[in-house]
């Protein structure tokens, strides 16, 4: 029977009743912040975890379509206390975050991780291939719309933006499900890793319940995080889009992070890198549609409308992840390279008047 490992980031769980404590207590509202996001990393862990724990016990099929659906709920959860407070730029901001910290930070830890303990390491290139098209894909549709209003003179009025919001998101979701279809049913062989079918260690009550509990604390944590803010904004001079394009990220996928790396460290590197371009993938054709959908609801339309920064760094963030993975090979100074873009792109945000 397989020995259940504690990962060091579960000790983090302390940082959530003092979350509340500072909370309930009307602390410096940066204090309030910083606390929160430390706390959410740890539950965003234990959220993975669990849905993990349910694949086991539903089968590959099954199992594939919780990952799928659930693999970035952290982020969601955040993104929609911030589309109630009214922070949309940084919501859309959150989105790029995501696929530029999936695409070049984690793969590019992972890479490097990797490379430094084996020499090189292969992956399925079929596999890679079918991710880099889906990702090319979905920045389409975070591109074209933005572009589109850019370009024209007088630009697109409020009405139109979301109109074409809701279509582009409409047929991003769709292709979504096709890929899902794709990859669970009718080319499965094609995304089998060769490992073997692990047992589950928790039960379906426990997941269950873990799972349940856990999602209520991110929501309370992320009305924390996204009440503090402004606060945060104006103290230390930083850009809402900043905060969504580093912090945010770096928060709800740490948990994320650090598999990717142990795994590509493990010379498991088909497994590494459906972590880092499948959870872009999922944030670009599901996560952010269903923002789009679910904002409409909430009072606070989110259209497709980026900033020529983040239309750009996605763009790049694309292309030289796509140039890695044509080969099927990686090593070490690829994935150096991977996270030198990265950290040209945060300076880049990091310095762009609030």
């Amino acid at each position: 029977m397989q020995r259940e490992r504690i990962p060091l980031y579960y000790w983090l769980v302390v940082f959530i009743p003092i979350s509340l404590i500072l909370h309930w207590m009307h602390a410096s509202p940066t204090l309030d912040f910083v606390v929160a996001c430390i706390a959410i990393i740890p539950l965003a862990g234990v959220m993975g975890r669990a849905t993990e724990e349910w694949a086991k016990h539903t089968g590959p099929t099954i199992g594939g379509l919780l990952n799928a659906t659930f693999g970035n709920a952290t982020e969601l959860i955040i993104a929609l206390f911030a589309v109630r407070a009214g922070l949309l730029e940084m919501v859309k901001a959150s989105i790029t975050g995501s696929i530029l910290g999936n695409l070049l930070l984690v793969l590019g830890l992972s890479v490097l991780a990797g490379g430094l303990k084996y020499k090189m390491q292969q992956f399925n290139e079929e596999a890679a291939g079918m991710h880099s098209a889906m990702m090319v894909l979905a920045v389409i549709g975070l591109v074209v719309p933005s572009a589109f209003i850019h370009a024209t003179p007088n630009g697109f009025d409020s009405a139109n933006q979301e109109a074409l919001s809701l279509g582009v998101a409409g047929v991003l979701m769709l292709i979504y499900l096709f890929g899902l279809f794709f990859s669970l049913k009718t080319h499965e062989s094609l995304f089998t890793s060769g490992e073997e079918h692990e047992e589950p260690l928790w039960s379906k009550r426990r997941a269950t319940i873990l799972l349940a509990v856990s999602t209520l604390f991110v929501a309370v944590e992320s009305e924390f995080l996204v009440g503090s803010v402004e606060h945060v904004v104006q103290s230390f001079g930083i850009s809402e889009l900043f905060l969504g394009i580093v912090i945010v990220p770096i928060i709800g996928n740490a948990a994320e992070h650090s598999a990717a790396v142990m795994l590509a460290m493990k010379n498991k590197m088909d497994i590494s890198l459906g972590i880092a371009v499948g959870s872009s993938t999922q944030v670009a054709l599901f996560v952010a549609p269903a923002i789009v959908f679910l904002s409409l609801l909430m009072g606070h339309p989110m259209t497709y409308v980026f900033n020529q920064y983040e239309l750009v760094a996605m763009g790049f963030a694309v292309m030289i992840t796509a140039i890695i993975s044509l080969d099927g090979k990686t090593h070490w100074l690829e994935g150096a390279q991977l996270l030198a873009a990265y950290l040209i792109m945060a300076l880049a945000f990091f310095f762009i008047p609030g």
